[in-house]
């Protein structure tokens, strides 16, 4: 059983592109705002139609341009989670629920799921008497009632206030659990992406830019817009040197680099917590840097350094986070410092 999507769509200047494969698993969708995500699910939701291509679950096809093949939300079997959850606010928690019951035995099925989602007690309230959390367990329990083939989560989290969303994020990974089928799950939040899913398919602008297993996406990122959204804030762009050496352009660094470049890597990162405190320039990629500014932050220092010889603009800067036992150990009235940038957590990116 799996999800098949290659599918064009264009709306004005806005164009989506995307083709990628899920199995039984939770994917990942991840990407900045505006990026495609949400329209990319309302495709396979049969929310909106794409110019081109074909979306085929579990063998059906759900969409084939070429063949006029566009069936109906309703006989897609998708179960679709929207970020403000679209519960019917006339209806009370347990009518809600059986909206989404297919089978005869109603009302067992009601207590299965009321208890599965903890809303035991709340079968008659109305949407607008529960919490953020609440709401959101009810939604999901109504599209578990529907028995979908796939689930998809359009940033399940976005509606909840901070304080709430880490019970809920909890309760949504057991709940998860209970269920074997595919699950794309869609966030521009890189830490909700890397606790829920196995898989992770990066969307920029539109475009997708790689798909690979979570590690992969942030351990190595393929491209500069990957590394971007998996959190990378050091990046500049490159001079290849050799096959193992490139200079930094905006950094004003050489460095060596443990793989070798190819010709359509254009630019280099490193994730600010992999730079290291170093004595002296004598270890390979180590360099004395001026410190611009310090930032204690809740559990760490924040230095923001520049090279000698870096360029001008934002991204001359480096961003270096170190705990707070080691940084006031060093001493944080220091105006210079030397950083290791190691071969081995350095990545290169294309454009």
């Amino acid at each position: 059983m799996a999800l098949s999507v290659d599918i064009i769509m264009k709306r004005q200047k806005f164009c989506l592109a995307v083709k990628f494969e899920a199995k039984e698993e939770i994917m990942g969708v991840l990407g900045a705002s505006g990026c495609g995500k949400s329209m990319t699910l309302k495709c396979i939701a049969g929310i909106e139609k794409p110019d081109s291509g074909k979306i085929i679950l579990n063998g059906r096809t759900l969409f084939d341009a070429a063949k006029k093949i566009n069936l109906p939300p309703q006989e897609r079997s998708v179960g679709y989670l929207f970020q403000n959850y679209a519960l019917f606010p006339h209806m009370t928690v347990e009518e809600n629920i059986l909206a989404g019951i297919r089978q005869k035995d109603k009302q067992a099925q009601l207590a299965r799921y009321s208890k599965i989602f903890y809303l035991t007690g709340l079968e008659k309230r109305y949407p607008k008497e529960l919490s953020g959390g609440q709401q959101q367990r009810v939604a999901l329990a109504r599209i578990f009632a529907s028995e979908p083939e796939i689930m998809m989560l359009d940033e399940p989290f976005s509606a909840l206030d901070s304080y709430l969303k880490w019970q809920v994020e909890l309760e949504l990974a057991d709940i998860l659990k209970e269920y074997q089928n595919t699950v794309l799950f869609v966030s521009h939040n890189r830490d909700e992406v890397y606790r829920f899913c196995d898989r992770v398919a990066v969307i920029s602008q539109g475009n997708l830019e790689c798909v690979s297993t979570k590690e992969a996406v942030f351990h190595n990122p393929e491209t500069l817009a990957a590394a971007k959204l998996t959190g990378c804030k050091n990046h500049s762009r490159i001079e290849r040197l050799s096959n193992d050496t490139v200079e930094a352009i905006d950094w004003g660094l050489t460095l060596r680099v443990t793989n070798s470049i190819s010709q359509d890597v254009s630019y280099i990162g490193i994730r600010a917590h992999d730079l290291k405190l170093a004595n002296d320039e004598t270890v390979e990629n180590t360099f004395e840097f001026e410190i611009v500014q310090c930032i204690e932050d809740t559990f760490s220092f924040i230095l923001m350094v520049k090279h000698q010889k870096a360029t001008l603009g934002n991204n001359a800067l480096l961003r270096v986070e170190v705990s707070k036992e080691i940084w006031r150990q060093v001493s944080c009235d220091r105006q210079r410092i030397y950083l290791t940038l190691p071969e081995e957590k350095l990545f290169l990116l294309k454009a």
